[in-house]
């Protein structure tokens, strides 16, 4: 990237430096230059960026040497290219210790001893910094679009990177996650595996570009994205441990035309796998497949192996959507929620309708492992993140996952779990996501069917409810309460926000109605789950 750079070794080449002096730090010509500035001031630091050119007659350097040394030390502090001082009237000699700390941090002071035009310096600069930038600009996009050409040829990815290392003249490679990885030329071979490992590089998929040391060796890694998702980095290796921003520009192009063939390829992976969403359903449904289908979209059967079914139900903005449309969305859902899961180490099998996406989430686990629910909670959380951003999801989802099962006969089963954990997460009965921790839920929810709540809560608190309702009192609500406190009456009058009288004398009707023993431990009990039993059973109602 040299020679896309100006440094201070290419402005002394200039006519108008032809009598330019470097007295220090001729180590430091190298140095890139960014804009050239004149400064004759004492207090600079809100004037100055970094890579700037310093042309000064030495009126900011009228001070005791102490103080000058200062001066030059801040303007080294911040990474100024450079320093050019016209001797005359205002500083005719450089002194000797400024002399050594400019060639101790390699930092170019050079010396006009004639008089010239700053006006005409800045000028001639300042044309070709702004040439040298249409000059990149005109490169960056010849090859966007050399990259986009390619993006559209046989073997992409491999053709886009030999493109890169035509133009940088270094080893390129596209390290994937979870996809395969590409490197040119051959000898980069070797260190593919080590950035493949790299837990700097996929540790925080969230971060940018970044420089990455491997065996001693830097590269410069862009990530390539598509759908929400990370699909892997692009790098490049560098001389050094920092590169410029025209480099990551151009490996950010590259990320984008890599991203379109990975992102082909899924969709024509995807397009073929269309009859899994049949075969799920069918499963789901608890209907026969054939034996060939199940190898084909499950993994083999193992006695490590176990799956959850983890339920996505779509709130009714996804309906909205045309049918002509739905066919394009369908397969990009499938293919952000098969990464996803594919990421945290499962094997899904998918099925996505417009309101409810079901995924068979297969993965290999030791027996005393096999409950543990981090991942599923990692992977729900990034959906939850996906649906502020990601019309593939709608706004808003609701999620349940089932329990842990081995036989592929336990699907459905499994389906109507996750269903009525949906159905109690909706009204807010429960917080939790997975069927095994519904708690009593997990008995009312069975008994819903039979029809015998109904008749449980009338034998157990009907008489509060009655009462409330014909005489609009709140009995039923401070029994509620009045248990949750464990039979505190403190704790209930506060939080009830009534006086301590009121709530005796509440509670003394509640006995009246339901029996003085209604603290008692059986029947105190059996009145708690008829409470949630309500509960249950007005929520349903409102669904």
């Amino acid at each position: 990237m040299g020679e896309m750079q100006i440094s201070v070794s290419d402005i002394l080449k200039r006519p108008l430096f032809q009598n330019a002096k470097v007295i220090a730090g001729k180590d430091g010509i190298g140095r890139q230059v960014k804009w050239a500035h004149v400064l004759e001031v004492k207090e600079f630091e809100s004037l100055i960026n970094g890579g700037e050119l310093i042309l000064t007659t030495g009126v900011g350097l009228q001070l005791d040497l102490p103080t000058q040394l200062k001066y030059v030390k801040r303007l080294i502090e911040k990474d100024v290219a450079g320093i050019c001082i016209e001797l005359g009237p205002y500083f005719s000699a450089i002194p000797e210790k400024i002399i050594q700390l400019a060639n101790e941090y390699n930092f170019p002071l050079i010396i006009f001893e004639k008089t010239v035009k700053y006006v005409d310096i800045t000028q001639d600069l300042h044309t070709m910094i702004i040439n040298q930038h249409h000059q990149k600009l005109a490169q960056l996009d010849s090859l966007s679009r050399k990259f986009i050409d390619l993006s559209l040829a046989p073997n992409g990815i491999l053709k886009i990177l030999q493109e890169l290392h035509l133009f940088f003249k270094q080893g390129i490679l596209f390290i994937g996650d979870h996809e395969k990885s590409y490197y040119y030329p051959s000898e980069m071979k070797e260190v593919e595996s080590a950035l493949q490992q790299s837990t700097t590089l996929f540790v925080s998929p969230s971060k940018e570009e970044q420089v990455v040391s491997i065996e001693g060796r830097s590269f410069a890694c862009m990530p390539v994205r598509g759908l929400g998702q990370l699909l892997g980095f692009v790098c490049i290796e560098t001389t050094s441990a920092q590169t410029d921003d025209m480099t990551f520009l151009i490996l950010d192009r590259a990320a984008l035309a890599i991203a379109q063939v990975l992102l082909r390829s899924r969709t024509i992976a995807e397009r073929k796998q269309k009859s899994e969403g049949e075969f799920v359903r069918n499963l789901l449904n608890g209907r026969d497949v054939e034996q060939d289908e199940l190898q084909s979209y499950l993994p083999t059967p193992s006695s490590n192996m176990h799956y959850r079914i983890f339920n996505i139900d779509v709130d009714d903005l996804a309906l909205d959507t045309a049918e002509e449309d739905w066919e394009e969305i369908h397969i990009q859902r499938s293919m952000t929620i098969r990464s996803l899961f594919n990421r945290h180490g499962f094997f899904p099998a998918i099925s996505s309708v417009k309101n409810e996406i079901v995924i068979v989430a297969s993965f290999l686990s030791a027996s005393e492992h096999k409950k543990e629910t981090d991942r599923f909670l990692q992977i729900l959380h990034q959906i939850e993140r996906f649906t502020h951003s990601d019309y593939l999801l709608g706004s808003k989802c609701q999620f349940g996952i089932s329990s842990v099962y081995h036989d592929v006969k336990d699907i459905k089963k499994g389906y109507e779990e996750s269903r009525k954990v949906l159905m109690l997460h909706k009204p807010g009965l429960v917080t939790t996501y997975f069927y095994e921790k519904l708690g009593v839920y997990r008995l009312l929810s069975e008994l819903i069917a039979s029809n015998q709540l109904q008749s449980f809560v009338e034998d157990h608190i009907s008489p509060v409810i009655v009462y409330d309702q014909e005489n609009d009192s709140e009995l039923y609500e401070t029994l509620r309460a009045y248990l949750e406190c464990s039979g505190s009456k403190k704790e209930t009058a506060e939080r009830l926000f009534i006086v301590r009288q009121t709530l005796y004398h509440r509670l003394e009707k509640i006995g009246a109605l339901l029996g003085k023993d209604f603290m008692d431990p059986t029947k105190r009990l059996a009145i708690e789950i008829a409470i949630h039993a309500y509960q249950f059973m007005e929520s349903r109602q409102s669904i």
